[in-house]
């Protein structure tokens, strides 16, 4: 059913609308639509071999030592642990970007150090602008940019899929920018494929205006998105806010992913978007990981978000 509420929004809308940092949403996308129900740590994983599954972690900003988070690595340990705790081996594990918090050569080292226990078949990441806060990114692709272009960006394919790592952080000026270069990259990258491929795109910060105010938005993002409409089934998958929330645009679905380290409030809810200390006990169950599930078939993408808690 998907009746209007008394305010005027659909089911499915009030529930792409709630779907904020703290809470364990699944969303399924299927059709150009988001339907949400609350994630069961108990739920069976589906025994299909053919089934592509990964994990997205996001801004562990190893480094930080701030109050709202006096022990980000034991955090991310969690979340490591987490990962290699699941009943089955994700196909690959992506961190979209703030790996570090100051990007300096020790944090890449340790990240690379902690990254390397994860039990996956591969490990990609995309930077984020702590990742790149005095050289434009030169020491993240020392570290973790092999076999990537340009500043960073990449594709690849994996079982039905394709997908699209995109950088839009390097310039700490315009932040949310991704500039010829790389439109023109996606341009060439997706000319050959059947509109039927299921196409999935990393990036740090998101590629929908979620508010610009901040930074959180990409301002020439339509140029890729244009590039995309043809496809039937986009999803678009970020870190940067620190908290969990969807957005549906016609065929592009866009989820933002909560953080290991520390929570940021709500768009328009502070001066800026500064770490939030949360009362004693409550910080694990803002922080978590994304599981995501794709079965050729009828259902296209599954999102599952689970906190560390």
């Amino acid at each position: 059913m998907n009746e209007p509420d008394p305010d005027g929004m659909t089911r499915r809308q009030l529930l792409r609308h709630t779907a904020w940092f703290g809470a364990a949403v699944v969303l399924t996308v299927a059709a150009g639509e988001v339907i949400s129900h609350i994630h069961t740590p108990d739920a069976p994983v589906p025994d299909d071999p053919n089934a592509l599954r990964f994990v997205q972690v996001s801004d562990s900003h190893i480094g930080f030592t701030g109050a709202a988070n006096t022990a980000v690595t034991d955090s991310f340990h969690r979340a490591v642990d987490q990962v290699n705790a699941l009943p089955y081996r994700p196909d690959f594990v992506i961190h979209t970007g703030d790996l570090t918090h100051l990007s300096t050569p020790a944090q890449f080292d340790q990240v690379r150090q902690m990254m390397g226990g994860i039990r996956a078949g591969g490990l990609f990441t995309v930077p984020g602008e702590h990742d790149s806060v005095d050289d434009a990114g030169q020491k993240y692709r020392a570290a973790f940019g092999k076999g990537s272009t340009g500043d960073g960006w990449y594709s690849f394919d994996l079982k039905g899929a394709h997908f699209i790592a995109l950088v839009n952080t390097l310039n700490l000026e315009k932040l949310g920018h991704l500039g010829v270069d790389q439109v023109e990259f996606v341009r060439k990258d997706v000319a050959g494929l059947s509109s039927d491929t299921p196409i999935v795109v990393f990036s740090h910060i998101p590629l929908f205006a979620m508010y610009p105010q901040w930074g959180w938005g990409t301002d020439d993002a339509g140029q890729v998105l244009n590039l995309l409409r043809r496809f039937a089934s986009v999803t678009c998958l970020n870190g940067h806010v620190h908290q969990l929330f969807t957005k549906t645009e016609g065929n592009v679905t866009f989820h933002s992913a909560t953080t290991t380290a520390y929570p940021l409030p709500k768009p328009g809810t502070a001066p800026a978007p500064a770490p939030v200390t949360l009362p004693a006990g409550q910080l694990a169950d803002a922080l978590g990981i994304r599981e995501v599930t794709y079965r050729q078939g009828p259902q296209p993408l599954a999102v599952k978000d689970v906190r560390l808690a």
